[in-house]
């Protein structure tokens, strides 16, 4: 207990003023006036100040201090920020409620806690014994921003938590921008003659994103908390243990603690002192779910922040469990997204862009229109098909949809609104780059070039991926320079890259004598390789790496590749009707044999491949299933080394499956592997495996 004057009148000063933030954050009920809150913080900050001893970290004059950051550092998150599915319409959730329903064999409702799905930034804060210690951005899921300064700003997030909390908590949230806050920030900004942001959410992720916490504190940005990400009693190591190894079982003594109930989890975030949406319910079963989808898009211009749809969770704690995750979303969750925001403009023109795989891509020139939070002047017109169908003129007046992030599309045609001055539109007979001949699959509705590594749309993208580390894996040679050297006609396909000279390189802007000599000795070690690399190297339509090591390992060279018939393709594994159809024409266009063996000429070169014996492939007609995350290799990388040995891996579980490796998380597929009496094994042990048969393991980089 402290016993100095000073120190005690401080601790009663902060005690007065997070009780305050409670009341008014956290309960939305305050009971004193701001003047009288201001008054609290100017008598603390003050009294600090003058005896800067008993300053601490957690301090509610902490919030907004320090020096600004020259750049974020990186957390990785104690367990991954996942992503949620989503569905546009009711049939598609009742059909998502039917889906769940049959996997939990459930003869009753299901309960779910529905939440405005907001529109803001995910977020995660880890206590440890009530103390905020850092904060994080989503990031990729795993790694995150640390944005732990900027996140002390924001008021309504506790920097001590208050009553009987877990030793650890990870909570995860949403930050966002208030309406309010935004209409002032841009007025601000008119006013200064600086940047106007387009919507809260790019202001609230630019305020967050902010390097000195000062400007993001002047931003008033808000935060709700909607799920736990880890929490854990009594074990000091416990987020090292669980960022290595992933957190799989509560303790006893936290299952005894945390409510069964997603909804009563929420309200125990609440008690800590946390923030929650005051607009989440707990509804019974799929009709009031809709119901309130309609009830919360009835008053959503009344909210005083953006959502753009609501979000269903499965209530039950241990439905959720046993459902399990898919990919990078749970099954247990879906987000019901409001309808898209549409808006009437004209077309202007329609331009035909050509990507990296040949495909013609319409895109239309619009009338510039706000839509859905920003001003949209393109469209995707996707294909011919889809201008047939639209029967869509140049100089319509058009309906245009943006639904969330996803590419504006022309909806319809305003025809009561048609003139004499539109004109039709002329799909192209041949590439707008290359003028090669188009060609159109008889079961799809793309058009593609047929100029193969020879179209100049395609050769910045092909080119990047010849380079790339799976592929010919030239150190150096990352995207811009790549863009560098087309720009300035030094490469015009692939092979080019072999002919480039010290005396081209040091010429161009940044690139000094030692890293010309760097890039032409990385060039250099790029011409050893596998058949299997350049295979994949050439960006044959649906040619992975699989497919690139299946064909090298069965056919040994190019010339019996190319002399190889649909049918012969066909025959090997992983090769469907249309990816033989896709190798036969690349190698029966001119232009691409040239470049390949222009190749050859320069230099490139692999080991000769002899053909596997059954001795040689000890899984030979046995199926294995991968299923959760795995931390050592990458799932592909897994895969490929599993086939060279002579397994097939599928991707579900039945009776004829012999093995099952499960990584992290693993869900129903673990489940029905244990149900049938289906070996299960870990992704340690499926390494011995595979360094047991050291004499067909490949090289497979990390």
């Amino acid at each position: 207990m402290p016993s100095n004057p000073i120190e005690i009148q401080i601790k009663s000063l902060r005690k007065k003023i997070e009780e305050l933030n409670y009341q008014y954050y956290v309960l939305d009920d305050p009971s004193y006036p701001d003047s009288h809150y201001d008054k609290l913080i100017n008598e603390l900050v003050l009294l600090e100040q003058n005896n800067p001893e008993f300053i601490t970290n957690n301090s509610p004059s902490q919030r907004v201090g320090g020096q600004a950051l020259s750049s974020f550092s990186r957390i990785t998150h104690l367990t991954p920020m996942l992503s949620l599915d989503n569905v546009f319409d009711s049939d598609s959730f009742n059909k998502f409620y039917e889906r769940i329903s049959s996997k939990l064999g459930n003869g009753h409702s299901l309960k779910f806690t529905c939440e405005p799905k907001l529109d803001g930034l995910a977020i995660s804060c880890v206590y440890k014994n009530g103390n905020l210690i850092h904060a994080a951005t989503r990031g990729d899921g795993r790694i995150g921003e640390d944005v732990t300064h900027n996140i002390k700003t924001i008021s309504s997030i506790p920097l001590k938590l208050r009553g009987d909390f877990p030793d650890l908590l990870d909570v995860r949230g949403e930050v966002f921008m208030p309406k309010a806050s935004f209409e002032k920030l841009n007025k601000n900004a008119i006013e200064n003659g600086d940047k106007v942001f387009v919507n809260p959410r790019n202001a609230a992720a630019g305020s967050l994103r902010q390097l000195d916490p000062k400007i993001t504190a002047q931003r008033k940005l808000s935060v709700y908390f909607y799920a736990l990400g880890v929490a854990e009693f009594g074990n000091e190591q416990a987020g090292s243990n669980i960022a290595q190894e992933g957190y799989e079982n509560i303790q006893e003594k936290l299952d005894h603690y945390l409510a069964n109930s997603h909804f009563e989890r929420l309200k125990q975030i609440q008690s800590w002192g946390l923030p929650i949406c005051n607009e989440v319910e707990l509804r019974s079963d799929d009709i009031a779910c809709l119901e309130y989808f309609k009830e919360i898009g009835d008053k959503r211009e009344q909210l005083p922040y953006e959502i753009d749809g609501i979000v269903y969770k499965i209530d039950s704690i241990l439905e959720q469990k046993k459902l399990g995750f898919v990919a990078k979303a749970p099954r247990w969750a879906i987000a019901h997204k409001f309808p898209a925001q549409e808006e009437i403009t004209i077309l202007k023109d329609v331009d035909f862009q050509v990507g990296r795989t040949g495909a013609i891509t319409p895109v239309a020139r619009l009338e510039p229109v706000f839509v859905g939070g920003v001003m949209v002047s393109n469209a995707t017109l996707h294909n011919k098909d889809e201008i047939d169908r639209l029967d869509i003129r140049v100089g319509d007046y058009i309906v245009v949809r943006r639904a969330g992030d996803v590419i504006p599309k022309i909806v319809n045609v305003v025809l009561d609104k048609r003139n004499n001055n539109t004109s039709p539109i002329i799909f192209p007979k041949k590439c707008p780059i290359c003028q090669s001949d188009l060609e159109k699959e008889t079961d799809q509705a793309i058009y593609r070039c047929t100029g193969g590594l020879i179209c100049s749309a395609q050769k910045t993208q092909s080119i990047i991926h010849f380079v790339s580390r799976k592929a010919m894996n030239i150190d150096g040679l990352g995207d811009k320079l790549v863009e560098v050297l087309c720009e300035n006609n030094l490469i015009d396909n692939v092979a080019d890259i072999y002919q480039l000279s010290k005396e081209n390189l040091i010429d161009l802007e940044r690139m000094a004598e030692k890293s010309a000599n760097n890039l032409l000795l990385a060039i250099e070690k790029s011409k050893q390789t596998s058949l299997a690399k350049v295979i994949y190297a050439l960006g044959i339509r649906e040619v992975g790496e699989v497919t690139a090591m299946n064909l090298a390992n069965n056919l040994l060279d190019f010339k019996n590749i190319a002399n190889s018939s649909l049918e012969d393709l066909e025959k090997i594994e992983d090769i469907g009707p249309i990816v033989a159809k896709h190798i036969v024409a690349f190698f029966k266009n001119k232009n691409n044999l040239q470049v390949i063996n222009s190749l050859i000429d320069f230099g490139i070169y692999w080991p000769k491949i002899q053909p596997k014996d059954e001795s040689e492939l000890p899984l030979l007609n046995q199926t294995w299933v991968l299923t959760g995350s795995l931390s050592q290799l990458k799932r592909a990388d897994a895969k490929t080394l599993l086939q060279l040995l002579g397994a097939k891996v599928s991707g579900s579980v039945s009776k004829n499956t012999n093995c099952v490796v499960a990584g992290e998380s693993a869900g129903s597929k673990l489940t029905k592997a244990n149900d049938l009496g289906i070996k299960v094994i870990t992704e340690d042990e499926m390494l011995m495996i595979i360094e047991s048969f050291k004499n067909v393991k490949p090289s497979v980089e990390q």
